[in-house]
């Protein structure tokens, strides 16, 4: 039996006045403060047996990704699913978008269907935000290229504030390829806006230019770089965005810049560890501590990663085309 919609309240656009989650530049506080808020109620319905509701009832999501993904792509749709969206998967593998049809005709094509919301990965920076301009719908970016990735961001901050019961004040350091890491821009721009303080530890190679002006302290050594830190979110080799060698090889990366205990213990006794997967055991993480739930929050990761994208898909809803509020939509 599907559960009813939450009880009937005020639409409130103005606490998520935007059509589109393109991306964390352009949030307030008060904006991510809502979708972390309403992303809480989310993890405990998702722990009940039942676990659907109706506000997406009636509606089309439509998975678009042009780069391959398991865990946001399954997230987004057990999240569309699980709040009665009719879910649709698509990939450029065996579609007119491998044979050559460009993202407007894809923009173009996907518009005529009339979909509610489109959730797209794109390998192009700023790509997401182009399609936003050819359609209709909702659009929800799902990683750009080395751009944002919006929702692991809003995910892994539900993350720290379970565990940590705050964001600001924090200290936490960002560890490893921050150069190709849409996590690592959106984690940055979520952190600084909540007031935590941000460090990111990478060799010289691995740092963009100009790392100093994204309100970051940069560190070129792990153990200066994590000393004192509550939080620790390493981030893997994005070998497939790397063009030349940036490392020399892979032991010697894990030498100086994987997380094994030794690196760690100059954090807090209480910090806690992260990464958005896919991880590379033994490259950028040690096995131990990846399975060390006592300072590991990777598996809780995934599990707030439904909840933030249903949260987001409900406060996105609020703007779709005949919304009533309290009707399940």
């Amino acid at each position: 039996m599907i559960a009813p919609a939450p009880a009937a309240k005020a639409a409130s656009p103005e606490r998520y006045p935007h059509r589109d989650l393109l991306g964390i530049e352009g949030l307030t506080a008060e904006q991510i403060a809502y979708l972390l808020d309403k992303s809480e109620t989310y993890v405990a319905q998702n722990r009940q047996v039942d676990k659907r509701s109706a506000i997406l009832r009636g509606r089309t999501l439509v998975n678009l990704f042009f780069e391959s993904s398991t865990r946001t792509r399954t997230s987004f749709e057990l999240a569309g699913k699980r709040l009665g969206a009719d879910v649709i998967n698509m990939s450029a593998e065996g579609s007119s978008i491998k044979k050559g049809e460009t993202l407007i005709d894809t923009a173009m094509t996907l518009n005529a269907m009339h979909p509610d919301v489109l959730v797209v990965r794109h390998q192009e920076s700023g790509a997401v935000a182009l399609l936003s301009k050819k359609v209709s719908c909702a659009v929800i970016n799902a990683g750009d290229g080395s751009h944002e990735h919006p929702t692991q961001a809003l995910l892994d901050a539900v993350t720290i504030r379970r565990r940590k019961g705050k964001i600001r004040g924090l200290l936490v350091a960002i560890c490893g390829d921050i150069l190709h890491s849409r996590v690592a821009r959106s984690n940055i721009q979520l952190l600084n806006i909540m007031g935590a303080r941000v460090r990111v530890i990478a060799p010289p190679t691995l740092i963009p230019a100009g790392a100093s002006q994204m309100g970051v302290e940069v560190h070129h050594d792990m153990r200066k770089g994590l000393a004192g830190c509550d939080v620790v979110m390493m981030l893997r080799l994005q070998s497939e965005r790397m063009q030349g060698s940036f490392v020399p090889s892979v032991s010697e990366y894990f030498h100086f810049y994987g997380l094994d205990y030794e690196k760690l213990e100059y954090a807090k006794p209480d910090a806690m560890v992260m990464h958005p997967g896919p991880m590379n055991r033994g490259v950028e993480i040690d096995t131990e501590i990846a399975d060390d739930i006592s300072r590991s929050a990777i598996a809780e990761q995934v599990e707030m990663g439904v909840a933030v994208r249903m949260a987001v898909l409900d406060a996105l809803s609020e703007r779709l085309p005949n919304f009533v509020p309290g009707n399940g939509n």
